[in-house]
């Protein structure tokens, strides 16, 4: 289980914000290794047909969940990706991940097993129910949600609580993307423009330091959630609409395309 606080902040802030935290964190060794400090996050939302995810987001209820495959960067075949379900039953999140890369992803799309790419997949009962869900739920790919993470941990080494906090910065997205183009970006829509999303993640305790530091700068925690933003900054899809998804993304049909040509 693990905690996660949300806060909407005006993109002026965003410098010296940074220089507030500074003192009490380290950036993340993977995003110190690019060249800006940052890397861009890319993760493809699968909904039911009545957009259940969203609207149960929208509704504050208070056990939810979200499908997502996510990727980092400008990716390849042999790219890491995340298959992932995202719990949350009211404040704790819970995620069930599945690692492998985005070539064996697309093949699994195509209707290959699991069990053939052995220890290529790792937790593959993770894999199974984030299958499971896509399939039993009749999912589709909705949107790409694409921003750049600027990633920090504690000076104060505690595993046990696992302290990060994240500048998520130029929030965009595209509508009813295919699984094959989780790393395009084309027809691009942008959200909650003027601001960025501050995340705050723990398991056990939020750091002392940060309550007065997030008072000096007038943030307060919201459900800013970058999913809904997105869906409701991008005109071309609509959540209201029963099927609206099936409409406007041949999914399945792609895939079963792609898999006839290949044998």
């Amino acid at each position: 289980m693990r905690y996660e606080y949300k806060y909407l902040v005006p993109i002026e802030q965003h410098l010296a914000l940074r220089q507030a935290v500074l003192p009490f964190l380290y950036s993340d060794p993977y995003a110190a290794r690019q060249t800006e400090g940052h890397y861009t996050v890319r993760s493809i939302y699968f909904d039911t047909p009545g957009f259940e995810m969203y609207h149960t987001k929208l509704e504050g209820v208070a056990h939810r969940m979200k499908v997502r495959l996510r990727g980092y960067n400008l990716g390849g075949p042999d790219s890491e990706v995340f298959m992932e379900i995202k719990r949350k039953y009211e404040h704790p999140i819970l995620k069930n991940r599945s690692l492998t890369t985005f070539g064996i992803v697309q093949r699994l799309f195509r209707g290959e097993s699991i069990e053939a790419f052995g220890d290529r997949i790792s937790h593959p009962d993770n894999a199974r129910r984030f299958f499971y869900q896509i399939l039993s739920r009749n999912m589709r790919p909705v949107i790409n949600v694409i921003y750049e993470r600027e990633p920090y941990v504690g000076r104060t080494f505690d595993p046990e609580n696992d302290f990060r906090l994240t500048f998520d910065l130029h929030l965009r997205s595209v509508a009813y993307p295919q699984v094959d183009a989780l790393f395009e970006e084309t027809d691009t829509c942008f959200a909650f423009p003027g601001y960025f999303i501050l995340e705050i993640k723990f398991n056990r305790y939020c750091p002392a330091w940060l309550k007065p530091l997030l008072e000096d700068f007038q943030l307060r925690k919201e459900p800013a959630s970058k999913y809904v933003g997105a869906i409701n900054a991008n005109r071309f899809i609509n959540p209201n609409r029963y099927n609206d998804a099936f409409a406007k993304n041949n999914f399945w049909a792609h895939a079963a395309s792609v898999r006839q040509g290949s044998e």
